[in-house]
């Protein structure tokens, strides 16, 4: 049974304390007001957004790729203050193999540490397992990004190992990427409740 994505769908996810739509072209109006002030959000990444044109390049780029049925970009948007918080995307979308990555996740700083992200992923997660039957979640990082790391390990994924001088940073350099995962098995498990039991 292969992956049920269909790149045309409008996934939309929401609970109590977050919205999650589709990214749109325009959105880096709503996105403007980090990628100006926090150009630190991507200092660990390998596509930055930091400037209103690398913002709408970022944007574009996700787009095009979402036409192809490569990726899936959303936007996020915190209900508690009303704002939109950041991006997040399905990417490196695998339909013959029922997988796929979880990433190119930002959030502006007011946004972190504030149980957003759990409550992000705990949505995603449910549409990609529960929705999209997936078999497999995977997650990837600078291995030097501690505060990506945790938040993933909190979240109950798995580390598989390091691919070393994985890829260039937008910044210069290249970066050692750490590779983690969840399973359908351990969605349906045990990670899905002990998430759950997080969110806040």
């Amino acid at each position: 049974m292969a992956l049920n994505f269909d790149k045309e769908q409008d996934y939309t996810l929401e609970n109590d304390v977050v919205f999650i739509r589709p990214l749109q072209k325009e959105d880096h109006i709503h996105l403007l007001s980090i990628s100006l002030n926090e150009p630190e959000t991507w200092t660990y990444s390998s596509k930055s957004a930091a400037g209103e044109e690398a913002l709408k390049a970022y944007i574009t780029e996700a787009l095009n790729n979402r036409a192809r049925g490569e990726e899936y970009p959303f936007i996020v948007f915190d209900k508690k203050s009303g704002r939109y918080a950041g991006s997040t995307r399905f990417y490196d979308i695998q339909v013959k193999n029922d997988s796929l990555q979880l990433g190119y996740t930002w959030y502006g700083k007011d946004f972190r540490g504030t149980g957003l992200n759990k409550n992000c992923k705990f949505l995603l997660l449910e549409l990609a397992f529960e929705n999209l039957k997936a078999e497999r979640v995977e997650f990837r990082a600078d291995n030097r990004n501690e505060r990506s790391i945790a938040a993933m390990k909190s979240i109950g994924c798995t580390v598989e190992g390091v691919l070393r001088s994985h890829t260039p940073l937008a910044g210069g350099g290249r970066r050692d990427s750490i590779i983690l995962s969840i399973l359908k098995d351990e969605w349906f498990g045990t990670v899905k409740q002990r998430l759950k039991n997080k969110l806040r």
